[in-house]
């Protein structure tokens, strides 16, 4: 991962937390590249040029500009940006964004259908909102519905459709693609509808109970649809990895980043290869979920506070479906961060050689070692500077294979054979352990 830009703020208000900063995301506009993040203020929007650097192109106010702003909540929709804020007395806004690069302006501010929303996702391809934790506009702490479901044949008039679920509590977010819509409902757990006839939207599967439960925060759904992730926010639990057959979900992986210490995973993008948990103060955490497998290979860390007690401090949201591959960042103290994430090294079929990974290791946390597509068989041992044998190791199927790096500080040796479709094949690798 290569830092490319970095943009803070501090003369934004806040409180006493130094929170100034909410979700971010990310639009392509006549074949330009744009970041936008929410702050305690409103709406910052930046186009990402040609030497990687945000170039401010515009701000609107929130309807409700205060120190407790924490959730700001974006989506796009042809030209228009739509905004939301889950405090105080706030509203929908859309931002017209045809007049960029040189401007963005405000088209509309609807206050009369919204009040506080605490997230927003549109679906394309069907040309509807939906509105998670809609509140009442009249009275700011009351929920009036779960979730909403408006039509954007009008995007700048929308109409709703639906409201529900009923037997639910809150649908804190949810992703949506040509109606097939999952639902994270907090506390109540998982639901999946298809929702292509809004007004008798079709119920697929639930999962009120599962393994490593918390509260069922936020899920991303890869392009091929055959697998789902999604995070609960609470401390120590794992993020959930399901098969997806287009009905049914099954939970098939659990995996995370120090959970036994209490970290708290936040928002989840995904692609076929790599997921991405933006990991709050442990950073942005990438894993490579290709062949079954599931191994972190990549990580920022946009929060330099170290022993940080209260672990939902740092990185807040991500977006990573710019065409470039560029990834954004939004921490809640640090601001918006623009990455470069080199997954075309991981990607490329490598030769037959065998890489360890961090190398030089730290001791206590975790190394890998990996090897080429499709290698089987593999035994190693480890041996220290002196020759003793330290650790020796097998698998079955593998591309990486995890070490638990419990050995002292020092240079080590690892030797072993793997099996290259009907060859075996020996490595021997230098590694040194900080």
């Amino acid at each position: 991962m290569t830092l490319l830009d970095h943009w803070y703020q501090d003369s934004l208000i806040c409180n006493s937390t130094k929170v100034r900063y909410s979700d971010c995301y990310g639009f392509t506009w006549e074949g330009k590249e744009y970041a936008v993040i929410g702050s305690t203020e409103g709406t910052h929007v930046f186009l990402i040029n040609d030497e990687n650097r945000f170039d401010p192109k515009g701000f609107i106010k929130g309807r409700f500009s205060n120190t407790s702003v924490s959730h700001r909540d974006y989506a796009t929709y042809q030209n228009y940006l739509y905004a939301v804020c889950d405090e105080g007395v706030s509203s929908l806004q859309i931002i017209d964004l045809q007049y960029l690069p040189d401007s963005i302006h405000l088209a509309k501010e609807d206050s009369l259908q919204f009040g506080r929303v605490h997230n927003i996702f549109i679906d394309t391809l069907q040309q509807k909102f939906y509105s998670l934790i809609h509140r009442s506009t009249t009275n700011t702490q009351t929920i009036e519905s779960p979730m909403k479901i408006f039509s954007l044949a009008d995007p700048l008039n929308l109409v709703e459709l639906w409201s529900g679920p009923s037997d639910v509590t809150e649908v804190h977010d949810a992703f949506v693609r040509n109606g097939l819509s999952f639902l994270n409902c907090g506390y109540d757990g998982l639901r999946v509808y298809d929702f292509t006839n809004t007004s008798s939207p079709v119920y697929l599967e639930s999962m009120s109970v599962y393994q490593d439960q918390g509260y069922n925060h936020q899920g991303w759904l890869t392009p091929s649809g055959t697998d789902y992730f999604f995070a609960d926010e609470t401390a120590g639990k794992r993020v959930k990895r399901c098969s997806f057959n287009g009905n049914n979900l099954s939970i098939t992986g659990l995996f995370g980043t120090n959970y036994a210490s209490g970290s708290v995973p936040h928002n989840i993008m995904a692609s076929d290869s790599f997921c991405y948990v933006a990991y709050y103060n442990l950073g942005l955490r990438v894993y490579d979920i290709r062949n079954g497998q599931t191994v972190e290979v990549a990580h920022y860390d946009t929060y330099p506070v170290e022993n940080d007690p209260f672990p939902m401090n740092g990185n807040w949201g991500l977006y990573t479906l710019l065409s470039s591959q560029r990834i954004l960042l939004a921490d809640r103290q640090y601001g918006l961060f623009l990455l470069d994430f080199d997954a075309e090294r991981l990607l490329a079929n490598i030769g037959p050689e065998v890489s360890i990974y961090p190398n030089p290791g730290v001791e206590g946390s975790f190394s890998y070692l990996r090897f080429p597509n499709n290698s089987s068989e593999m035994t190693f041992i480890i041996t220290d500077a002196a020759g003793k044998l330290v650790a020796e190791e097998s698998d079955e199927l593998f591309t990486y294979h995890e070490l638990n790096n419990k050995l002292s500080k020092g240079v080590y040796t690892i030797r072993g054979t793997y099996v290259l479709g009907k060859q075996e094949k020996s490595f021997c690798l230098r590694w040194m352990n900080l």
